[in-house]
Protein backbone atom coordinates (compact mmCIF):
# COMPACT_ATOMS: atom_id res chain seq x y z
CA UNK A 1 0.00 0.00 0.00
CA UNK A 2 2.78 2.47 0.91
CA UNK A 3 4.55 1.60 -2.31
CA UNK A 4 1.41 2.37 -4.30
CA UNK A 5 0.95 5.73 -2.57
CA UNK A 6 4.61 6.60 -3.15
CA UNK A 7 4.33 5.70 -6.81
CA UNK A 8 1.21 7.85 -7.20
CA UNK A 9 2.92 10.86 -5.59
CA UNK A 10 6.06 10.53 -7.67
CA UNK A 11 5.99 12.80 -10.73
CA UNK A 12 5.50 10.86 -13.96
CA UNK A 13 8.73 12.28 -15.38
CA UNK A 14 10.85 11.84 -12.26
CA UNK A 15 13.33 9.97 -14.41
CA UNK A 16 13.72 12.87 -16.86
CA UNK A 17 16.42 15.01 -15.23
CA UNK A 18 18.53 12.10 -13.92
CA UNK A 19 18.25 10.39 -17.30
CA UNK A 20 19.27 13.53 -19.20
CA UNK A 21 22.16 14.16 -16.82
CA UNK A 22 23.41 10.59 -17.14
CA UNK A 23 23.19 10.72 -20.92
CA UNK A 24 24.87 14.14 -21.02
CA UNK A 25 27.85 12.98 -18.97
CA UNK A 26 28.29 9.71 -20.89
CA UNK A 27 30.33 11.32 -23.73
CA UNK A 28 32.66 12.91 -21.17
CA UNK A 29 33.18 9.56 -19.43
CA UNK A 30 33.85 7.89 -22.77
CA UNK A 31 36.35 10.56 -23.80
CA UNK A 32 38.10 10.29 -20.43
CA UNK A 33 38.27 6.51 -20.72
CA UNK A 34 39.73 6.72 -24.22
CA UNK A 35 42.26 9.30 -23.08
CA UNK A 36 43.30 7.06 -20.18
CA UNK A 37 43.81 4.14 -22.59
CA UNK A 38 45.65 6.33 -25.08
CA UNK A 39 43.13 5.68 -27.86
CA UNK A 40 42.05 9.25 -28.63
CA UNK A 41 44.17 9.33 -31.77
CA UNK A 42 47.33 11.02 -32.94
CA UNK A 43 46.30 14.40 -31.49
CA UNK A 44 44.27 13.69 -28.33
CA UNK A 45 44.14 17.31 -27.17
CA UNK A 46 42.64 18.48 -30.46
CA UNK A 47 40.12 15.63 -30.46
CA UNK A 48 39.10 16.40 -26.87
CA UNK A 49 38.80 20.10 -27.74
CA UNK A 50 36.55 19.34 -30.71
CA UNK A 51 34.32 16.97 -28.77
CA UNK A 52 33.90 19.26 -25.77
CA UNK A 53 33.18 22.27 -27.95
CA UNK A 54 30.64 20.34 -29.99
CA UNK A 55 28.86 19.14 -26.85
CA UNK A 56 28.67 22.72 -25.57
CA UNK A 57 27.03 23.79 -28.83
CA UNK A 58 24.65 20.83 -28.93
CA UNK A 59 23.35 21.47 -25.42
CA UNK A 60 23.02 25.20 -26.08
CA UNK A 61 20.90 24.54 -29.17
CA UNK A 62 18.88 21.96 -27.24
CA UNK A 63 18.10 24.55 -24.56
CA UNK A 64 17.01 27.03 -27.23
CA UNK A 65 14.73 24.41 -28.79
CA UNK A 66 12.64 23.97 -25.63
CA UNK A 67 10.22 26.84 -26.25
CA UNK A 68 9.73 26.19 -30.01
CA UNK A 69 8.99 22.52 -29.25
CA UNK A 70 6.25 23.61 -26.86
CA UNK A 71 4.76 26.11 -29.26
CA UNK A 72 4.94 23.94 -32.38
CA UNK A 73 4.39 20.43 -31.01
CA UNK A 74 2.83 21.15 -27.62
CA UNK A 75 5.64 19.39 -25.74
CA UNK A 76 6.09 20.76 -22.22
CA UNK A 77 8.76 18.38 -20.92
CA UNK A 78 11.66 20.19 -22.69
CA UNK A 79 10.86 23.30 -20.64
CA UNK A 80 11.46 21.32 -17.45
CA UNK A 81 15.04 20.54 -18.46
CA UNK A 82 15.85 23.81 -20.28
CA UNK A 83 17.87 25.20 -17.37
CA UNK A 84 19.77 21.92 -17.03
CA UNK A 85 20.57 21.92 -20.75
CA UNK A 86 21.87 25.49 -20.54
CA UNK A 87 24.07 24.64 -17.57
CA UNK A 88 25.37 21.55 -19.36
CA UNK A 89 26.31 23.77 -22.27
CA UNK A 90 28.22 26.07 -19.92
CA UNK A 91 29.85 23.05 -18.24
CA UNK A 92 31.15 21.68 -21.53
CA UNK A 93 32.15 25.14 -22.76
CA UNK A 94 34.19 25.57 -19.55
CA UNK A 95 35.88 22.20 -20.10
CA UNK A 96 36.55 23.20 -23.71
CA UNK A 97 38.18 26.43 -22.53
CA UNK A 98 40.20 24.73 -19.77
CA UNK A 99 41.45 22.10 -22.19
CA UNK A 100 42.56 24.83 -24.57
CA UNK A 101 44.23 26.93 -21.87
CA UNK A 102 45.89 24.19 -19.82
CA UNK A 103 46.62 21.45 -22.36
CA UNK A 104 46.77 23.11 -25.77
CA UNK A 105 48.51 26.31 -24.69
CA UNK A 106 50.01 24.98 -21.44
CA UNK A 107 48.76 28.00 -19.49
CA UNK A 108 51.14 30.45 -21.20
CA UNK A 109 49.46 33.84 -20.86
CA UNK A 110 51.43 35.50 -23.65
CA UNK A 111 50.44 32.78 -26.12
CA UNK A 112 46.80 32.96 -25.03
CA UNK A 113 46.62 36.73 -25.50
CA UNK A 114 48.30 36.45 -28.89
CA UNK A 115 45.77 33.83 -29.97
CA UNK A 116 42.83 35.99 -28.89
CA UNK A 117 44.27 38.99 -30.72
CA UNK A 118 45.40 37.30 -33.95
CA UNK A 119 43.23 34.22 -34.46
CA UNK A 120 39.62 35.23 -35.25
CA UNK A 121 38.08 31.85 -34.35
CA UNK A 122 39.68 32.07 -30.88
CA UNK A 123 38.38 35.62 -30.44
CA UNK A 124 34.84 34.62 -31.39
CA UNK A 125 34.98 31.54 -29.15
CA UNK A 126 36.13 33.67 -26.22
CA UNK A 127 33.24 36.08 -26.81
CA UNK A 128 30.75 33.23 -26.94
CA UNK A 129 32.01 31.86 -23.63
CA UNK A 130 31.95 35.33 -22.06
CA UNK A 131 28.25 35.62 -22.94
CA UNK A 132 27.51 32.26 -21.33
CA UNK A 133 28.98 33.29 -17.97
CA UNK A 134 26.22 35.75 -16.89
CA UNK A 135 23.58 33.38 -18.23
CA UNK A 136 24.88 30.57 -16.02
CA UNK A 137 25.22 32.86 -12.99
CA UNK A 138 21.62 34.08 -13.34
CA UNK A 139 20.02 30.73 -14.19
CA UNK A 140 18.35 30.27 -10.80
CA UNK A 141 14.81 31.29 -9.87
CA UNK A 142 16.19 33.55 -7.14
CA UNK A 143 18.20 35.45 -9.74
CA UNK A 144 15.09 35.79 -11.89
CA UNK A 145 13.15 37.21 -8.94
CA UNK A 146 15.92 39.67 -8.06
CA UNK A 147 16.26 40.94 -11.61
CA UNK A 148 12.59 40.91 -12.51
CA UNK A 149 11.27 38.65 -15.24
CA UNK A 150 11.54 41.09 -18.15
CA UNK A 151 15.13 42.11 -17.35
CA UNK A 152 16.05 38.47 -16.84
CA UNK A 153 14.41 37.53 -20.13
CA UNK A 154 16.26 40.26 -22.04
CA UNK A 155 19.58 39.09 -20.58
CA UNK A 156 18.93 35.47 -21.49
CA UNK A 157 18.23 36.37 -25.09
CA UNK A 158 22.02 36.62 -25.29
CA UNK A 159 21.95 32.83 -25.53
CA UNK A 160 20.98 33.24 -29.19
CA UNK A 161 23.96 35.51 -29.81
CA UNK A 162 26.21 33.05 -27.98
CA UNK A 163 24.89 30.30 -30.26
CA UNK A 164 25.57 32.40 -33.38
CA UNK A 165 29.12 33.07 -32.18
CA UNK A 166 29.52 29.37 -31.38
CA UNK A 167 28.55 28.46 -34.95
CA UNK A 168 31.00 31.03 -36.37
CA UNK A 169 33.71 29.68 -34.06
CA UNK A 170 32.95 26.16 -35.31
CA UNK A 171 33.04 27.19 -39.00
CA UNK A 172 36.29 29.12 -38.68
CA UNK A 173 37.93 26.35 -36.66
CA UNK A 174 37.25 23.80 -39.40
CA UNK A 175 40.05 23.82 -41.92
CA UNK A 176 38.35 22.03 -44.83
CA UNK A 177 34.91 20.46 -44.59
CA UNK A 178 32.39 22.82 -42.97
CA UNK A 179 29.36 20.61 -43.58
CA UNK A 180 28.87 19.77 -39.90
CA UNK A 181 28.95 23.36 -38.58
CA UNK A 182 26.61 24.42 -41.38
CA UNK A 183 24.12 21.75 -40.26
CA UNK A 184 24.14 23.21 -36.76
CA UNK A 185 23.86 26.68 -38.29
CA UNK A 186 20.74 25.56 -40.15
CA UNK A 187 19.25 24.24 -36.89
CA UNK A 188 19.91 27.59 -35.22
CA UNK A 189 18.38 29.44 -38.18
CA UNK A 190 15.27 27.27 -37.87
CA UNK A 191 14.99 28.03 -34.15
CA UNK A 192 15.39 31.76 -34.80
CA UNK A 193 12.77 31.57 -37.55
CA UNK A 194 10.29 29.83 -35.27
CA UNK A 195 10.92 32.44 -32.59
CA UNK A 196 10.29 35.24 -35.09
CA UNK A 197 7.07 33.63 -36.32
CA UNK A 198 5.87 33.13 -32.76
CA UNK A 199 6.57 36.77 -31.97
CA UNK A 200 4.62 37.87 -35.06
CA UNK A 201 1.62 35.75 -34.08
CA UNK A 202 1.68 37.12 -30.53
CA UNK A 203 1.81 40.69 -31.83
CA UNK A 204 -1.17 40.07 -34.13
CA UNK A 205 -3.15 38.49 -31.30
CA UNK A 206 -2.74 41.59 -29.14
CA UNK A 207 -3.77 44.05 -31.86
Amino acid sequence: MLGEVSARRRPPDAWLKPGVLLGALAPLALTGARAARGTLGANPVEIALNQLGLLALVFLLASLAATPLKRVLGWTWPLRIRRMLGLLSFFYASLHLLTYVLLDRLGELATLLEDVAKRPFVTVGALAFTLLVPLALTSTRDAQKRMGFHSWQRLHRLSYLAAVLGIVHFVWRQKKDITEPLVYGAILALLLGLRWLSGRRSARATT
